[in-house]
């Protein structure tokens, strides 16, 4: 029997995607091992959800750096290129790796988790010494993809994307115990990382445990979006929801569907619209209309999710696949430049699962049309596997038992 497992999670990703899908999967873990004990390190606005949800932050959550900040900054309004980010990411990787050595040198963990945080991966295999517990880490893409000509940009994802691969190219045992997938096998192209490369699915099936998609709810509660809308204080009429998510990037995107939203609304007049902002995005930079109503950070967004009869997006993997999840119809705008969400973007598209758009290329009258076309649609995606919390935290589990 397992008793007393000290765990220390790391949710490192931008945004609140990723947050949600480590507390169900903390929560699994719970139900699994009653008497584990979860320590967070995470930065803002993760750190926020964390304290709602009565989860105990390390101390050192302060000095953890917050790399929202870099992606904010190497945004460039709608487009956000992940290779620049990552470039502009050295310095808090750099401090990260300091401080996530200097924890688990002061405390013993049994367990280590971390999602998407490449970093402490790069520090276990560069600190072998210091890894006298069991590491987990979760993935939800699989290599890196030039998003521009420049010939410095192709050099370096090539770069990164051998480090991606290097283990399995040496034949080397990973940094990690275990790797996870949030996921299935075909969401990861089929094609290699580079040139003498490997090929991505493959290092994917060889590497990796494939979860399925993890959801911080039952999906089965959402099915009548008319209940849901009462439960939340909404009326009858059609609502449409826009939110960014987690960062600021997205500005640009709530302006034009507010200005979509009048046109659609002379056409519509009973057409309810809510703008939301997320945690890092203040209401007063918005150039909006006064009768849009403005929300900032809404917990289980997902539910207005549910209730919406459209729902407009970026392109990121935790809302766009609540709503294929919950079967609503929805209009997405990845992030230009952003590969990881082109990766998204494909993900959808097997799916058949929204609408895709692009920021530069749409006007106002353009959204309004589509909004039209898309409010109240009936949609039949595909089931998906819901079930990923439950799975990671069943694997995690055994692992812990092997050792």
């Amino acid at each position: 029997m397992i008793n007393k497992i000290n765990v220390l999670y790391i949710s490192g990703s931008l945004g609140l995607g990723h947050i949600t899908r480590d507390i169900a999967i903390a929560n699994e873990l719970r139900r699994l091992i009653p008497e584990i004990e979860i320590e967070w390190l995470a930065a803002h606005p993760a750190t926020t959800l964390l304290l709602e949800a009565g989860e105990k932050l390390v101390p050192e959550c302060e000095q953890y750096a917050n790399e929202n900040l870099s992606a904010e900054k190497a945004s460039d309004g709608a487009s956000l290129n992940l290779f620049k980010y990552l470039m502009k990411s050295r310095k808090e990787w750099k401090q990260n790796i300091e401080l996530f050595l200097k924890i688990v040198k002061s405390k013993n963990y049994d367990i280590v988790i971390g999602d998407e945080t490449y970093e402490i991966s790069l520090a276990m295999r560069e600190h072998p010494e210091v890894k006298k517990f069991s590491f987990v880490m979760i993935f939800d893409f699989v290599g890196l993809d030039a998003m521009t000509k420049n010939p410095l940009e192709h050099l370096g994802v090539y770069y990164w994307n051998r480090v991606w691969s290097h283990d399995y190219r040496v034949k080397q045992k990973p940094p990690f115990d275990l790797a996870l997938f949030v996921g299935v096998p075909e969401n990861v192209p089929d094609k290699t990382f580079g040139f003498m490369l490997p090929n991505r699915r493959d290092f994917a099936n060889d590497t990796y445990k494939f979860v399925g998609y993890v959801f911080p709810f039952n999906v089965e509660e959402y099915n009548s979006n008319q209940e849901v809308k009462r439960k939340l204080g909404y009326d009858s009429r059609p609502l449409i929801i826009c939110s960014i998510g987690g960062t600021s990037i997205g500005k640009e995107l709530l302006e034009l569907c507010g200005k979509a939203y009048q046109l659609a609304k002379a056409r519509i007049p009973e057409l309810q619209f809510k703008v939301v902002t997320g945690p890092r995005l203040a209401s007063n930079n918005l150039n909006l209309q006064k009768e849009v109503e403005v929300v900032g950070f809404v917990p289980r967004l997902y539910e207005h999710f549910a209730a919406s009869d459209l729902a407009i997006v970026q392109g990121g993997a935790t809302s766009t696949l609540e709503l294929t999840a919950l079967r609503r119809p929805f209009i997405y705008f990845p992030l230009e430049g952003h590969c990881e969400q082109e990766q998204v973007s494909r993900i959808l598209t097997q799916h058949g699962a929204g609408l895709r758009l692009t920021l530069s290329e749409t006007t106002p009258k353009l959204l309004a049309d589509k909004m039209i076309e898309s409010i109240g649609k009936k949609v039949s995606y595909p089931e998906i596997p819901k079930d990923g919390a439950r799975k990671a935290a069943t694997l995690i589990v055994g692992l812990l038992k092997s050792h």
